[in-house]
C-alpha cells in the first residue's frame, strides 16, 4: 500500500525537465503510462493508460487535474507503438495508438479533443521541423481547399513520468465516414459493382513491412530509382483478394496510359478516370510546399465504389517549405515532379504536361492565391503568426528537452521568406488558364429525399432519391457529369441526355423506388445519403461545379423531411437552392403529375402579386392557399391577382383537364 501511495504522489508532483518543471500548459496535456513502465517499441503495440487533460473553455491545463474527471477528455486504455521511418531517427519518437475498451482488446471509438469518434490515432513528433508547423499548416491548407486532411490538435506529451515535448494529436488515414469517406469492403467483394471500391492506395517506402503490390515506371533520378512502388493501404495487403488487387491496379495502369497519351476525352480519357479537382489540389499543395516526397513517398489515393480515382489525403510534410534534412531538394524554383529525385510515377509529369489539365491547375492556382484566399501570402503569414503564438511556450520546453528547436524564430521567418519566393516563382512558371473555362448546363437539384420512412422491414434508405431538372430550353448532354463530393456516387453514362425543361430522378434502390413512387428512375447511385447533412454537388467531367446543395436536418431547413414522411422540394428552379428558405417539405411524388407539372409554369416568380399561367394542358381551376393550408382565393383564367395579400410564400393548386392537381409555390415580395 505504501508503494501505491508513493506512485500517486509522484504523478501529482511537477515533472522535471532538466532544470525546468512542467506543471501546466495552454495546450492539452497527454499523459501516457505503459503497463509496468515498459519502453514503447517500434512494434507491436504495448498496453498503456492514457489521460488527456483539456479545459474546453480555453483556460490553462494543469497536471494537477490528472485525476479530475471534469477536465479529462480521455481516461482509458490504449495500445501504443512507435511509427514512421525517417521520422524515428531523432530521439523524440512519433507514436501510433489505438483507444481500447477496458478489456484491452476491443477497439474504443471515442472523440479525442473535439475530433470525430474513432479508435486509430497518431502522435506526430514534428521531426526535423524547427518551426513546428509544416505538417499542421499543410493539412490545414488542403482542408481549406475543400479536401479531407487529418484533423489535428497541438498538445504536450508526458510518457512514463517524463516530459516528452510538443506533439500533434491527429487522425490516422483510415476509411471512415468522418475521415476518408469511401465504401468499406471485405474479402467477398469480387464482382462489379462491389469490386470497384472503396480503396486507399499509396506510393511509399517498403520499410513499413507491407509488400509491394505493383511497380510503375517513373521519371526518377538520383538515389531514387526510376520506378515507384505501390502498396495496398485498404483493404490491407493480407486481406485484399486477387480480383480487388487486379481491379485497382488496372485503374492506375489506365491512368498512366491515358496521361502518357494526353487523352482528354470525357468519354474515355483522363477526366473519365480521375477526379480532376482532387488531383489538381493535391499537386498544388505539394508543389506550393515543394514537398520533396510528395509523389514518391506517403502519397495516398482513394477510390469509392463506382467513383473516380482521387488523390490524397496529403501526408508527411516535414521536408517542405525550403527545409530538406537530407539535401537541398525543397527549393522554391523547381517542380517536384521533375526534380531528378523522388519524382514518383511518370503519370504526374504526364498530367502536368497535358495542356487542359495544366490549364485547370493554373486556373485553380490563381484562384486560391488571390487576396483573402487560403494560399495568399498575407493569409498564410497571418496564420503562421497565430500558430507560432499558440505553440510558443511549448517550443521553449521542447527545446530544453531535446535541443531540436533552438533556431525556431529564425526558421519561422525563413519559411515566410521562402513562401513569398515560391509564390512568385510559381506565378511566373504557370501557363495561362484562359482556355479551360466551361459553359455549364442549367441543371438544378430540385428534390432530395434523404431520410424516407421505412416500409415494414425495408429500411427507409432504400427509398431515397435526388431529382435533377434541366432549367433550360435546350437538351443537355449528360456525358461525364458526376457527383463530385464523396458520399453518394454516380456518373452519367456516355451519350445520355436530358431534354429541355425535363427532369430525371436518381435513387438508391431502383426496385424499391418503383414500388413506392410508381415511376422508373433514370439511374441508381451507390451508397446512401446522410440522414443528417451532406453536400450534393453535380459537376462536369473536369470537376466544374454545375449545382450544389448543402442540406441539413435542422432548422431553418424543413425538418419534416427528416424521417417524417416528407422530402425536400425546391420552391422554384430559379431560386438559390443552397438557401434553406428556398425549400419546402413535400409529401406526394407521382409520375403522371410530374409529367404534367413540367408542362405548366407560373411567372414571374417571385412577383408583386400578379401571376400568369403558361400551360400546354387545359387548366380547369386555380386556387390559392397560404402555407398553413387555408384557401384564400380561386381563379378560372390564366391570370392570378393576389397583390392584396402580404408578402410571403403561397401554394397555387392548379387542376388540369386530365383531373390532375398540380401544386406550384409562388413568392410575393
Amino acid at each position: 500500500m505504501k508503494t501505491r501511495c508513493l506512485i500517486l504522489v509522484l504523478l501529482l508532483l511537477p515533472l522535471s525537465i532538466f532544470a525546468q518543471s512542467f506543471t501546466d500548459s495552454n495546450l492539452p496535456i497527454v499523459v501516457i503510462n505503459t503497463d509496468g513502465g515498459v519502453p514503447i517499441p517500434d512494434e507491436p503495440k504495448v498496453l498503456a493508460t492514457m489521460k488527456i487533460i483539456w479545459h474546453q473553455d480555453g483556460s490553462r491545463n494543469y497536471l494537477s487535474d490528472i485525476n479530475n474527471p471534469e477536465f479529462l477528455n480521455y481516461d482509458g486504455r490504449i495500445g501504443i507503438e512507435r511509427r514512421g521511418t525517417s521520422s524515428q531517427m531523432p530521439n523524440k519518437k512519433p507514436y501510433g495508438l489505438t483507444t481500447l475498451m477496458s478489456d484491452d482488446v476491443t477497439n474504443n471509438n471515442v472523440s479525442i479533443l473535439g475530433m470525430p469518434s474513432e479508435n486509430d490515432w497518431i502522435l506526430n513528433s514534428l521531426p526535423f521541423d524547427q518551426t513546428g508547423m509544416r505538417d499542421v499548416l499543410s493539412y490545414e491548407l488542403s482542408e481549406k481547399l475543400g479536401q479531407y486532411a487529418s484533423r489535428r490538435v497541438y498538445c504536450e506529451v508526458v510518457i512514463n513520468g517524463s516530459y516528452n515535448g510538443l506533439y500533434v494529436f491527429m487522425e490516422k488515414i483510415k476509411v471512415d465516414k468522418d475521415r476518408v469517406n469511401i465504401q468499406k469492403m471485405d474479402e467477398n467483394c469480387y464482382n462489379q459493382p462491389e469490386v470497384s471500391g472503396g480503396y486507399i492506395t499509396k506510393t511509399d517506402k517498403t520499410t513499413g513491412g507491407d509488400p509491394v503490390a505493383w511497380t510503375m515506371q517513373g521519371y526518377g533520378g538520383g538515389w531514387w530509382p526510376e520506378t515507384a512502388d505501390f502498396i495496398h493501404h485498404y483493404p490491407k495487403p493480407e486481406n485484399i483478394n486477387t480480383s480487388q488487387h487486379n481491379y485497382i491496379k488496372s485503374v492506375f495502369m489506365d491512368l498512366a496510359e491515358k496521361a502518357g497519351n494526353h487523352n482528354v476525352s470525357i468519354e474515355n480519357g483522363i477526366p473519365s478516370i480521375i477526379d480532376i479537382p482532387s488531383f489538381v489540389d493535391f499537386m498544388i499543395i505539394g508543389e506550393f510546399a515543394s514537398n520533396v516526397d510528395v509523389y514518391a513517398f506517403s502519397t495516398f489515393f482513394h477510390k469509392d465504389r463506382k467513383g473516380k480515382l482521387r488523390a490524397g489525403p496529403v501526408w508527411d510534410y516535414n521536408l517542405t517549405y525550403g527545409h530538406d534534412e537530407f539535401g537541398n531538394r525543397s527549393r522554391y524554383d523547381v517542380w517536384q515532379f521533375n526534380n531528378d529525385d523522388n519524382n514518383g510515377p511518370k503519370f504526374w509529369k504526364d498530367l502536368f504536361e497535358t495542356i487542359v489539365f495544366r490549364c485547370y491547375f493554373a486556373k485553380r492556382w490563381f484562384e486560391v492565391t488571390a487576396e483573402g484566399m487560403p494560399l495568399n501570402y498575407n493569409q498564410i503569414s497571418a496564420r503562421m503568426d497565430e500558430l507560432d503564438q499558440l505553440i510558443a511556450e511549448a517550443v521553449v520546453r521542447d527545446n530544453q528537452r531535446w535541443g531540436y528547436m533552438n533556431q525556431h524564430a529564425y526558421e519561422v521567418q525563413a519559411m515566410k521568406t521562402w513562401i513569398q519566393q515560391r509564390i512568385n516563382w510559381l506565378n511566373n512558371n504557370i501557363m495561362s488558364f484562359s482556355n479551360c473555362y466551361a459553359e455549364l448546363p442549367p441543371l438544378v437539384i430540385s428534390r432530395i429525399n434523404y431520410h424516407p420512412l421505412p416500409n415494414d422491414t425495408i429500411d427507409g434508405d432504400n427509398y431515397e432519391f435526388i431529382q435533377i431538372n434541366n432549367n433550360g430550353d435546350d437538351d443537355v448532354d449528360l456525358t461525364g457529369i458526376y457527383f463530385r463530393k464523396l458520399g453518394v456516387t454516380y456518373r452519367f453514362p456516355n451519350g445520355s441526355t436530358l431534354a429541355a425543361r425535363d427532369s430525371l430522378v436518381l435513387c438508391s434502390d431502383s426496385l424499391r423506388f418503383m414500388e413506392r413512387y410508381n415511376r422508373v428512375p433514370f439511374g441508381q447511385y451507390m451508397r446512401k445519403l446522410s440522414n443528417n447533412s451532406e453536400d450534393v454537388v453535380i459537376a462536369d467531367a473536369w470537376g466544374n461545379i454545375i449545382d450544389e446543395v448543402h442540406y441539413a436536418d435542422t432548422l431553418p431547413w424543413p425538418i419534416e423531411a427528416d424521417g417524417q414522411g416528407a422530402y425536400l422540394q425546391l420552391i422554384d428552379l430559379n431560386l438559390d437552392n443552397n438557401l434553406p428558405e428556398s425549400w419546402i417539405a413535400a409529401y406526394e411524388y407521382d409520375n403522371t403529375a410530374e409529367f404534367i407539372e413540367n408542362q405548366i409554369s407560373v411567372y414571374p416568380n417571385p412577383s408583386n402579386g400578379i401571376l400568369k399561367i403558361d400551360s400546354n394542358e387545359t387548366v380547369i381551376s386555380m386556387e390559392v392557399y397560404d402555407m398553413a393550408g387555408r384557401k384564400l382565393a380561386a381563379f378560372n383564367n390564366d391570370r392570378i391577382d393576389i397583390s392584396d395579400l402580404p408578402n410571403g410564400f403561397y401554394t397555387l393548386r392548379i387542376v388540369t383537364g386530365k383531373a390532375v392537381s398540380i401544386e406550384k409555390i409562388a413568392l410575393i415580395k
